[in-house]
């Protein structure tokens, strides 16, 4: 399955399980992408003089195993 930057996904596993977006980076060596508003995290920043600290969120890596290439194109029977 080839997938890049700015393909649309669907996730088969995980937490965000049905959910679709956009690639919006790949780690092609340990086989992992970034994906759009999913799989978010808490991430705790020091403050530094140039920025504030706090508790941010961001998205994590998912494995491009537990993705699915998603095609708003096709019908889906119900």
């Amino acid at each position: 399955m080839f997938l890049k930057k700015g393909t649309k996904v669907k996730v088969l596993t995980g937490k965000d399980k049905g959910k679709d977006g956009e690639i919006i980076d790949i780690d092609r060596t340990r086989t992992l992408a970034k994906v759009k508003s999913l799989n978010m995290v808490k991430k705790h920043k020091k403050a530094t003089k140039e920025n504030k600290g706090g508790i941010i969120s961001k998205e994590a890596y998912i494995h491009l195993s537990n993705l699915k290439k998603f095609d708003e194109t096709k019908k889906v029977k119900k």
